[in-house]
């Protein structure tokens, strides 16, 4: 049964209560052209079998799938997952009201996702781009920690939100006030702090059995950075600035550093590679906006991919509401010097390996978050015809589909108007 927004608690409660278990039997998805986003690459005439949300076969002997359906030889790929926007935390951008994912007093702490609303009419609107995943992140406040990034589904469920508080989001470069110089100083002197306080707490665990006090949420959190339990997602786009950025985090040895917005990135591709440090970027913001962005592209991404950088493609502008564009600005990569492999690896592979993802794959064990294509997924006619996300099949209407069928279908009352 293809899943709308609705409840599907009741139909667990049920499954639970009487023994069984709460995923439908298994599905094969036969005749496939699989994308498989691993190194086995492109399989035709493959056989995919999921259950209980997860892959647990690919071209097996044989299965005992109950439910199969036949590819007839179209294109199937692992979810879309986008990154780094506002899904389900704004809905109206110019109505204050609903917004969710700053406040003044935000710092490293806050976590935007208490707020996420998984019944947003934007979520099926982003279905309709193939996107199965998010990583939803804040937009801040007064300081440079603008706060935690989240891992959501776009199943539209009230358990959508699958891994909080992921990674940490800092905002540096240009200021309308003051300087960047004070807010990247900020940053070195936040970790360096950290880092010798735990260096301190180590040398005195040596000396003293005695518990210390706990550590603060901030202390805690600043741990995992250092420790390379969470990513740091900084959005900077000068090569200077990005450059004494990578001293930082050849300082910290075990930070695992990613750069976003990265307007400059190519300028700079060799160093990026070198440090191992990816890169989240829109293709399409290719004009320069400011003097950070002097060097923006449509060429970046296939710079970069060529240099060994690990890229992440993303929206720009106002990600929420065009989030399904997010494969057409892969196309766009593609047309402008990146391979397609890359490019659909910059939406799926590269996204989860960074965010620390189980999915953006198909292979055995990977969430089953499936895209079956009309066509090739970069095309602009092509669309999706069925997806799965943690193995069981959603709807891709939205919100523009029935306000479509509202307005056009024949009625006896004047137009816009139905019974």
């Amino acid at each position: 049964m293809i899943k709308m927004n609705g409840f599907k608690k009741s139909v667990l409660a049920v499954a639970l209560l009487s023994g069984f278990s709460a995923f439908a039997a298994p599905v094969a998805i036969t005749n496939a052209t699989v994308y498989t986003v691993t190194e086995q690459g492109i399989l035709e005439g493959a056989t995919v079998v999921m259950d209980e949300g997860k892959i647990i076969a690919i071209n097996p002997e044989s299965h005992n799938a109950t439910q199969i359906i036949d590819a007839e030889g179209k294109i199937l790929s692992p979810g879309i997952i986008s990154s780094l926007n506002q899904l389900g935390l704004v809905e109206v951008g110019a109505v204050a009201a609903s917004r969710d994912a700053g406040d003044k007093k935000a710092d490293i702490t806050f976590d935007p996702s208490l707020a996420f609303n998984p019944r947003s009419s934007l979520i099926p609107y982003a279905r309709k781009g193939g996107i199965t995943r998010d990583v939803i992140a804040p937009s801040g406040g007064d300081e440079i920690f603008a706060g935690l990034t989240s891992v959501v589904d776009l199943s539209g469920e009230f358990d959508s939100v699958l891994t909080p508080r992921n990674a940490v989001l800092v905002e540096l470069g240009e200021r309308s006030k003051g300087s960047r110089a004070y807010s990247l100083q900020e940053l070195i002197d936040t970790l360096d702090g950290q880092a010798k306080k735990l260096e301190k707490a180590a040398k005195k665990s040596k000396k003293d059995d005695k518990d210390d006090k706990e550590p603060s949420k901030k202390e805690t959190i600043l741990t995992e950075l250092l420790s390379g339990d969470k990513p740091l997602i900084v959005e900077v786009s000068r090569a200077q600035d990005m450059l004494e950025l990578i001293k930082l985090n050849t300082q910290f040895k075990k930070l695992k550093m990613v750069f976003a917005g990265a307007h400059d990135a190519s300028v700079i591709a060799e160093q990026l590679s070198q440090a191992n440090i990816p890169v989240i970027i829109s293709v399409v913001a290719n004009l320069p906006g400011s003097f950070d962005s002097l060097n923006s592209s449509l060429t970046t991404a296939g710079v970069l991919e060529k240099a060994g950088v690990k890229v992440l493609l993303t929206i720009g502008g106002d990600a929420s509401h065009n989030m399904y564009q997010l494969r057409y600005d892969a196309g766009i990569a593609v047309a402008n010097g990146m391979s397609p492999e890359g490019a659909l690896k910059a939406v799926t592979a590269n996204v989860a390996d960074v965010f620390g993802i189980n999915a953006g794959q198909i292979a055995v064990g990977k969430a089953a978050d499936l895209v079956l294509w009309s066509a090739d997924p970069f095309e602009i006619s092509s669309k999706v015809e069925k997806m799965w996300i943690g193995g069981e099949q959603y709807s891709t209407q939205s919100r523009q589909d029935k306000l479509a069928e509202r307005y056009t279908k024949e009625s006896a009352l004047p137009r816009a108007y139905t019974k």
